[in-house]
């Protein structure tokens, strides 16, 4: 006998289709049948061990969160409720650039003390892994959902030339397209980029074009945090389709947004760059998340120049008055490459972790804000709070436009991606809250996207981007990683003001088959295992 038959469902397969009531059998961890309108057609019924009553329930399958930094929480954090009790079943990590393999030992402090502000210091983690293999080699002892990995260019960069802005010499290169070769042949799906961070931001186009060159012969696509969000946003858009189509690669387009002033309702000049390209023959696609408000660090602020050579000689350029007056210029008067070429707004950047406990006053506070408190100018606050925290402090940007967010996930080629940080006391709800403020803000409450189609963007459109033949759908021979939700309560309890609320209207959530929430709580089930790049 079967395992378990989910009985009564109002089926939502994926594929955008309307929705079918059906009797959905799952065993093995896969989906074995499937018997649509079982009751109304008055056949024998299947049966299982387990009969779960879905009345009044949708059966879709699982989300996929295109864009995750739980390259360290999946590991510190077995629950992982945070993703699991949205109906997230697959992540994909190793964004923007930045991760921990492949590595050497002087890589790993370097990566570990610079991203500290995403992941925490790690020092709660044995990393008994140095190459992309072997890091997902840990992730299969046993993971809260299934997680899939981009090797980061930053951190090969770091690797093959270390942080310095300066071109590669031809046998660094070398050196580079063998790591991503490596990663790619280990299992990774792809290769991301953050080229507003250090040291990825330093690789010119003929450099990313060989590497994405190497990411194309393995069938694996390009995920660029590209140069600009801000002013430049649609030349650094540009860039990065001309850079893909040389090199023949695929094309993922990381938290697909047009923030700031300057782009205030310019998404439909996005989308038609897009849509010329998709024409023309280019393989793109995209993620975003519903929320106006960006995250990121403190420290991915500052001009290039003064991030050079790593964490250690930044601080060493906050500490000094001279240097640090011309950060203070580039920030404020011309607009930093960090902070996309648009001058620093200063009640615009609201900090929401800190590393030192001893500071946690700044929390909930935007920059401005605690300058008046403490009657300076606030870059002498920032940078105050940047030397005593080490580069720690995490923020969220409010920058974004609404207009620009319900455009771009219209479109046919968007996928949902959480960009999720879980360091802080109060980082953005995005990483507690995505998938359900999908389904019940933008389908439910506004009508933005039907259900079906939301399903979609959530779902098969992403497997297919990870060039997975067997997710993204409720289909007979399909892994069971499947999630049954409420869609008239379904929604996001986490908010800015309670970032760590949990949602509610998802009662189960299934990984591989087994029950990850069962009933609206947490099991003490690691389904997930990492999930490796499918050969071209």
């Amino acid at each position: 006998m079967e395992e378990l038959v989910i009985r009564d469902a109002d089926v939502v397969d994926g594929s955008g289709a309307d929705s079918y009531r059906a009797d959905v059998v799952v065993d093995g961890g896969r989906i074995v049948s499937i018997v649509k309108e079982a009751a109304a057609a008055g056949c024998q019924r299947p049966k299982a061990r387990r009969e779960l009553d879905a009345e009044g329930l949708v059966l879709s399958p699982g989300f996929v969160d295109m864009h995750a930094h739980s390259d360290l929480a999946l590991l510190r954090d077995p629950d992982h409720s945070a993703k699991a009790a949205q109906g997230v079943t697959l992540e994909v990590i190793g964004q923007d650039g930045l991760s921990y393999a492949p590595v050497d030992d002087r890589t790993l402090g370097e990566v570990r003390r610079a991203i500290a502000g995403w992941n925490g210091s790690g020092d709660d983690i044995d990393f008994d892994w140095r190459t992309v293999g072997e890091y997902l080699d840990r992730l299969d002892r046993g993971i809260a959902v299934n997680a899939a990995y981009l090797i980061p260019q930053g951190t090969v960069r770091a690797l093959a030339v270390g942080w310095e802005d300066r071109e590669a010499t031809p046998r660094e290169l070398d050196r580079m397209r063998r790591l991503v070769a490596e990663g790619m042949e280990q299992g990774a799906v792809g290769m991301s980029s953050g080229l507003t961070y250090t040291p990825g931001m330093y690789a010119k186009d003929a450099e990313l074009t060989e590497l994405c060159r190497v990411v194309a012969s393995y069938g694996g696509y390009y995920c660029p945090h590209h140069r600009s969000y801000g002013a430049g946003a649609l030349e650094a858009y540009e860039e990065m389709v001309a850079l893909t189509r040389e090199a023949g690669c695929s094309l993922h387009l990381a938290h697909a947004t047009m923030n700031f002033g300057v782009n205030k309702g310019r998404a439909p000049e996005l989308l038609a760059l897009l849509d010329e390209a998709l024409a023309a023959g280019a393989d793109i696609s995209l993620d975003t998340y519903p929320y106006t408000p960006g995250c990121t660090t403190l420290a991915a602020m500052l001009p290039s120049w003064a991030s050079e050579g790593g964490p250690e000689e930044t601080l060493k350029r906050l500490a000094d008055e001279g240097t640090a007056e011309r950060i203070r210029h580039h920030l404020e008067i011309t607009g930093s490459d960090g902070c996309h070429g648009v001058p620093i707004e200063w009640d615009t950047i609201e900090i929401s972790g800190v590393g030192d406990p001893a500071l946690a006053d700044f929390v909930g506070r935007t920059v401005q804000e605690s300058a008046d408190v403490r009657g300076e100018a606030p870059w002498v606050t920032a940078r105050g709070l940047l030397l005593a925290d080490r580069l720690a402090p995490t923020i969220l940007q409010h920058v974004g436009h609404e207009e620009n967010v319900r455009a771009i996930m219209r479109h046919r080629v968007h996928t949902g991606g959480s960009d999720g940080i879980f360091q802080g006391a109060k980082p953005h709800p995005r990483a507690y809250g995505t998938f359900p403020h999908y389904l019940g803000h933008y389908v439910r409450e506004l009508g933005v996207l039907s259900l079906p189609e939301c399903v979609a963007h959530l779902t098969s459109r992403p497997a297919a981007r990870l060039r997975l033949p067997d997710r993204g759908l409720v289909r007979e021979g399909y892994v069971a990683d499947l999630v049954l939700f409420d869609p008239a309560t379904v929604a996001a309890g986490s908010s800015f003001a309670e970032p760590r609320v949990l949602p509610t209207g998802i009662p189960y959530v299934l990984v591989d088959g087994r029950f990850v929430i069962d009933d609206g709580r947490r099991t003490d089930a690691l389904a997930g295992r990492a999930v490796r790049r499918t050969p071209a």
